[in-house]
């Protein structure tokens, strides 16, 4: 091959693009290009970028009551319940709809440039959400437009960072790089939860500038230092798939938001005609999605993937965790911030900071088994640990659900810390799993397909236990706070008043941490005797009278999260042994990458072996070499074939 049709640093070659991918000497070549040093420099920088973006998806929930005293809106008011909704959910559903788009881009035009681009557009929203100059419900609607674009640069960053970690990695380490990756991005969750009691009382614009430096020094070094090694395989963009796959994701989960909010007389709004039209019309649009995917030539999403049974089972796995602890963290704030944490003398004003502060032995939970599990499954697989993590998250959801309202705080941080481990055992290794078994061309999609399982299964799980704690307030809180209040002296009418509203209010107001029975009865505590009045606002009478009806939604929460932890674990178990997506290696290719790796040179600047790696693909993209039956399996000394795809035993 002359020079002058030599690839550049980093390029497949023609025939490498013919053939689908590189060939293995050319990905010694590409690795020595790279430098020993750079696979750390990947992933520093990409877990930086999950950090930035799931911190961001939990720090409002805490801030909430700040942001909302900031801009003047009462959010118990009604009619303000969807504007708190969307500040909540709408980060999430965009980032659910759009990873797979945006992987599939990054596969077709390069994952760094996709993944700068996310940082970029993340940094610049972020200053927009923190200089609004409105006021009131205005200044609402312009945070959540906001966020939502802030959402585009958080699918960028979410849809790119495994990819880049599995083309920087070698086999044996991904399950270590990927694992901290994994680990960052739900730890950012939680690690939100406590930014957002710290910066939102101070000044809530802080909640939003904190993500500012994060996202231009990630913007500026990744574009300095990140190098596009992936396989770029040119492609049409399928214009179809993106637009049914949006609009009937969208549909179904705005539908599922919608749902949550009460709807004429009914507690919640899963009757109201706009939700069933939502949801059922966007799955049929998903089912027309389905169909399309099969009959183009280079579809948005590889359907075909699902072929590969340790990527179904991964996904499958991955998405019935989501649904299981997807919601947890709303549950336990809702726990914290209105019963636990008031009947222990705190002020409403400063619940959110402490229960942030109490969720923390589940984060260190994550910290100690994610890395530790990804690490042990570079060597052993991920089935062991993944199947076990989920056993694990199960019997602390179990022991949760056996634990008073009012309880004893050790026994509370030791379940958290064993939840922790539990979903930390199983993230790492299940990500791994996943990201390995994709073939090299096709993992941006791959990572984006896995990503949208996992962040509409966070969106389907909120609305799931925000609806079973509602039906389980809904069945005895009325008459519970109508007895209440009347015993303390509040006229019947404004009891039976306060009582007929919707129990989504009154959760939303512990959630926040509001004192709502202040809010609510208004003028009329000034007619009450002091010491009612005083007892009413005061820490113990709201949580007391909502814990009985709240344990018992409590309850049918956690016994949902008990069945996906185990129906997770089948199906992790179900993922079969170690798996690897790896290109058969022919023995010219073998010689050549052994050739280079006796060289012990970092880059590879020697024209023989230059050309030594030419001709090595020239000989993968050639008749089967001596060894190989055409079909895709390779003998080598008389063992037992090893497919295309799967991992030789090591001596």
């Amino acid at each position: 091959m002359p020079p002058s049709a030599r690839p550049g640093p980093g390029q497949p070659s023609a025939l490498q693009e013919q053939a689908g991918g590189p060939g293995p000497a050319t990905v010694a070549r590409r690795d020595r290009q790279a430098g020993s040093g750079y696979k750390w420099i990947a992933l520093s920088n990409t877990t930086i970028g999950m950090l930035m973006a799931t911190v961001n998806s939990s720090i409002m929930l805490i801030a909430l009551p700040d942001i909302f005293r900031g801009i003047g809106v009462n959010p118990l008011q009604p009619g303000n319940t969807g504007l708190l909704l969307w500040l909540l959910m709408g980060y999430l559903v965009v980032t659910a709809v759009l990873v797979v788009s945006f992987g599939r881009l990054g596969d077709m035009f390069g994952r760094v440039r996709m993944f700068n681009l996310g940082f970029a557009i993340f940094a610049a929203f972020s200053v927009l959400l923190s200089v609004t100059w409105l006021h009131g419900t205005s200044a609402a609607w312009w945070l959540i437009a906001m966020r939502i674009f802030q959402g585009v640069g958080g699918a960028m960053l979410m849809a790119n960072s495994s990819a880049i970690l599995t083309d920087a990695f070698p086999t044996h380490q991904r399950g270590l790089a990927l694992g901290l990756n994994q680990v960052a991005a739900i730890a950012g969750s939680f690690i939100g939860l406590v930014l957002g009691g710290l910066l939102g009382p101070v000044d809530w614009r802080l909640v939003f500038l904190i993500s500012v430096p994060f996202g231009v020094l990630g913007t500026i070094w990744s574009y300095l230092k990140l190098r596009e090694l992936g396989v770029r395989k040119a492609a049409h963009l399928d214009w179809w798939g993106n637009v049914t796959f949006g609009a009937g994701l969208i549909a179904v989960l705005v539908g599922i938001t919608y749902g949550i909010q009460p709807y004429g007389g009914h507690t919640m709004g899963w009757t109201s005609p706009l939700v069933m039209t939502l949801i059922i019309g966007g799955l049929v649009v998903l089912a027309i999605f389905s169909i399309i995917e099969t009959k183009v030539a280079e579809p948005m999403f590889r359907l075909a993937l699902f072929k590969i049974r340790a990527f179904t089972a991964g996904n499958l796995a991955s998405l019935l965790s989501s649904l299981g602890r997807g919601g947890l963290m709303f549950i336990l704030i809702i726990w914290l911030q209105g019963i636990y944490l008031p009947i222990h003398g705190y002020g409403f004003s400063q619940t959110p900071l402490w229960a942030g502060i109490a969720m923390l032995p589940l984060t260190v939970g994550f910290l100690i088994a994610g890395p530790l599990s990804g690490y042990l499954s570079d060597r052993f697989g991920a089935r062991p640990f993944s199947t076990g993590g989920m056993l694990v998250a199960a019997a602390s959801f179990l022991l949760l659900e056996q634990l008073p309202v009012n309880f004893a705080y050790w026994e509370f941080a030791g379940i958290l810390l064993l939840n922790g481990i539990g979903m930390g055992l199983f993230a790492s290794p299940n990500r791994a799993g996943i990201m390995n078994s994709l073939p090299p061309d096709q993992r941006g999609v791959g990572a984006g397909m896995s990503a949208t399982f996992q962040n509409s299964a966070m969106v389907l799980s909120i609305g799931i236990f925000f609806s079973l704690i509602i039906l389980g307030l809904a069945g005895t809180l009325p008459q519970a706070m109508t007895h209440g209040l009347i015993a303390q002296g509040v006229p019947h009418a404004d009891a039976a008043r306060i009582a007929a509203l919707p129990p989504v209010s009154i959760m939303f107001a512990a959630l926040l941490g509001y004192n709502p029975i202040k809010t609510l009865l208004g003028h009329a505590l000034t007619h009450l005797p002091a010491s009612h009045a005083a007892y009413l606002t005061g820490h113990r009478f709201f949580p007391s009278l909502i814990s009985a009806p709240f344990e018992h939604g409590l309850a049918i929460a956690f016994g949902f999260s008990i069945a996906a932890c185990l129906i997770a674990a089948v199906a992790s178990l179900l993922r079969g042994g170690k798996y690897v997506h790896e290109e058969a290696v022919p023995a010219a290719a073998v010689a050549a990458a052994t050739a280079l790796e006796g060289a012990g040179t970092d880059i590879v600047s020697d024209e023989e072996s230059v050309q030594a790696a030419d001709d090595a693909d020239a000989a993968d993209a050639g008749p089967p070499a001596a060894g190989t039956n055409g079909t895709g399996e390779t003998h080598v000394n008389g063992s037992r074939p090893v497919r295309a795809g799967e991992e030789r035993a090591k001596p």
